[in-house]
């Protein structure tokens, strides 16, 4: 069986914009030729930086936009390293390159069989790539997005995923909260972590679904744990684990 090798593309960054607490989201070009799946990575190369440190100039993001966007899109968690510091103040003409696509964490084909998204924090980043590709190509999936926060603050993208929400019958988005003691805007949805009891109030049945989990990997495992002891089907289950982002 061939496979196929991710390839290498020039690109810059266009914009940068804070889309939560500690958050920013990159625009980058989209090179000629660049062609992707909604929810797949990509390996981000700064090209001689200023500065650098033990962790390298490479790390790999999932792409937040959709295929039939123009540019881009890519967001993280803001820690203090030089390659995040370098990216944040990257301007056009700093030289960047991007490996890919890569990854097969996308969306099944059987439509017949329901979606169920289960993310935390950053791990929002492929299932927006998804949620709005899903709604653009009009799709007949049964989509459920759980998505797990501190707070709204924290929260990347949790407004554009509500509105996609409310135009496409098909998705339905649910965000929960854990700790609306520590923050300062009003909230009357969900609470809490992700449990077997709350997804038993939001899905017909716990069997049957693709479930996919994103987020750190102590939250991936734990909703693995939670799912196997639902008697979900390990073949159901994919993830991706957001380590050291």
């Amino acid at each position: 069986m061939s496979v196929t090798t991710p390839a290498s593309f020039e690109t810059s960054v266009l914009a940068r914009e804070d889309v939560a607490q500690g958050t920013m989201a990159f625009y980058l070009a989209r090179p000629a030729g660049f062609d992707f799946r909604a929810g797949q990575s990509i390996d981000l190369t700064l090209l001689d930086p200023p500065e650098t440190d033990e962790e390298g100039n490479t790390r790999t993001f999932s792409i937040a936009s959709p295929p039939f966007e123009p540019e881009l899109m890519i967001a993280t968690r803001m820690r203090d390293t030089a390659f995040k510091r370098v990216l944040a103040h990257a301007s056009a003409e700093m030289p960047l390159t991007i490996d890919g696509p890569s990854g097969s964490f996308t969306l099944h084909k059987n439509v017949q069989k329901p979606a169920v998204f289960l993310a935390g924090g950053i791990g929002i980043t492929p299932f927006l790539s998804i949620a709005l590709q899903a709604h653009h190509d009009r799709s007949e999936h049964d989509l459920h997005f759980f998505y797990a926060n501190r707070r709204p603050e924290d929260a990347a993208f949790l407004d554009v995923l509500q509105e996609t929400a409310a135009v496409h019958k098909k998705l339905h988005f649910v965000p929960t909260m854990s700790e609306m003691e520590r923050s300062a805007r009003a909230w009357d949805g969900e609470r809490g972590t992700i449990t077997a009891e709350m997804l038993t109030r939001h899905l017909r049945e716990l069997n049957g679904p693709i479930y996919y989990l994103a987020g750190p990997p102590g939250m991936v495992a734990a909703l693995r744990q939670v799912l196997s002891a639902a008697g979900v089907d390990e073949d159901d289950i994919r993830s991706e684990e957001f380590a050291g982002y």
